[in-house]
């Protein structure tokens, strides 16, 4: 089995202007996911004695977007005690620049996380920069040593998340984080909520997901004007989006051509399986959820759109061995037949698990035309590979 080694990281700084300061020496730090950036601030806090934040990615050299050389453009904090080489980057506007991956932005958000949270009766917090990419900035939010709250910021093309999470969380409260503000930019502070990410967990946990959820999804079963009205993506699978994604590669991905061309059949199956479209979460795994002793909470909801709830427990499942996944589905099954007589949820999975994936390689496609080109290696080998397990499933 391959051991994941960290990153050597190498930091390209500037200052509030956005002006070139310099470049620090590289760095070794544990964690190998480029995205996580605590361990590069701690880094160079420990053996520079500066504080940066981390704005986005410059370039990187690794195992898709896992361990390698990795260069980020970070903004410091005050004067450099250091001699700095000198910086040769390209710090050109780009249209799709998150404004958290702004040189001030994380500053200015952090600086409203705070006082949104003094507001709330928490004042003197410190913040914590976690993780920045294309698809959000998080920071810890502490008090007396202790996790109260945490701001998220989102791109534009997520916009609708602090939307998403009011929506829910009125109907099933609890299975979301509290959603204590949201601001400008894609901002929000969210309560800290207690346990652990549910990474690498079982069909116990999977199975406890799937329970909680149903019910938010069978209440949002056909009510699509309530879900519009929340600004959430309208993404009930249609053969126009999945044969564009697919185009580019009709001629790589061998049955590709085939799965699209029977696209129009496929679907009209899927809509005589008689489920409604509803919320979908989006990214329905056990790392998208806290889970300790009671019921999980439900994080991460920026992918949430309207669609057929048959993608959640496809994604939900998709890690587990065979027999968990199966139990899983039928359990699932079971449930909507309840709530849709007549309905039959089992042949509606069957004929979407090549849809789940064009959905997915759909998405990642999104991604891509939506934010700056350095950070595009995040995703650029996702859309063929989805458009692959789509075939494959198609064969199953």
């Amino acid at each position: 089995m391959d051991v994941i080694v960290g990153r050597t990281v190498t930091l390209v700084l500037v200052d509030r202007a956005g002006q070139p300061l310099g470049v620090l020496p590289p760095v070794a730090v544990p964690l190998p996911w480029w995205q996580e950036v605590s361990d590069v601030v701690a880094a160079v806090q420990a053996r520079d004695g500066v504080e940066v934040q981390i704005l986005r990615l410059l370039h990187g050299s690794g195992r898709g977007t896992v361990g390698g050389e990795v260069t980020y453009l970070a903004q410091l904090t005050g004067n450099p005690p250091i001699a700095l080489a000198p910086a040769e980057v390209d710090l050109s506007p780009q249209p799709h620049r998150a404004p958290y991956a702004q040189p001030g932005g994380p500053a200015d958000s952090v600086r409203w996380a705070l006082a949104a949270l003094a507001a709330l009766g928490t004042p003197g917090a410190t913040a914590r920069q976690q993780r920045t990419w294309n698809l959000s900035a998080i920071w810890r939010l502490d008090a007396a040593g202790t996790p109260v709250a945490w701001l998220k910021q989102v791109p534009a093309f997520f916009a609708h998340e602090p939307a998403v999470l009011r929506l829910v969380g009125s109907v099933a409260p609890g299975l979301v984080p509290p959603l204590l503000a949201s601001g400008a930019h894609g901002r929000m502070l969210l309560a800290h909520v207690p346990g652990a990410d549910g990474y690498g967990a079982g069909a116990d946990v999977c199975a406890r997901i799937a329970r909680a959820f149903h019910p938010v999804q069978a209440h949002f079963a056909g009510r699509v004007d309530d879900l519009l009205a929340a600004g959430l993506p309208d993404r009930r699978p249609a053969v126009e989006p999945f044969a564009r994604v697919a185009a580019p590669y009709l001629d790589e991905i061998a049955g590709l051509r085939e799965l699209i061309d029977d696209l129009p059949r496929r679907l009209a199956e899927v809509a005589a399986c008689g489920l409604p479209p509803t919320l979908v979460h989006g990214d329905l795994h056990p790392g998208n959820a806290r889970v300790g002793a009671g019921r999980p909470v439900l994080m991460d909801w920026g992918d949430a759109t309207i669609g057929h709830p048959a993608y959640d427990i496809l994604r939900l499942t998709g890690d587990l061995p065979e027999d968990d996944a199966e139990a899983l589905v039928a359990a699932w099954a079971l449930r909507w037949r309840r709530d849709v007589p007549g309905s039959d949820p089992m042949r509606a999975v069957r004929l979407m698990r090549p849809v789940a994936a064009l959905r997915a390689a759909l998405v990642y496609a999104d991604f891509l035309v939506a934010i700056e080109p350095t950070e595009r290696p995040y995703h650029a080998a996702d859309v063929p590979e989805r458009l692959g397990a789509a075939v494959a499933a198609a064969g199953r």
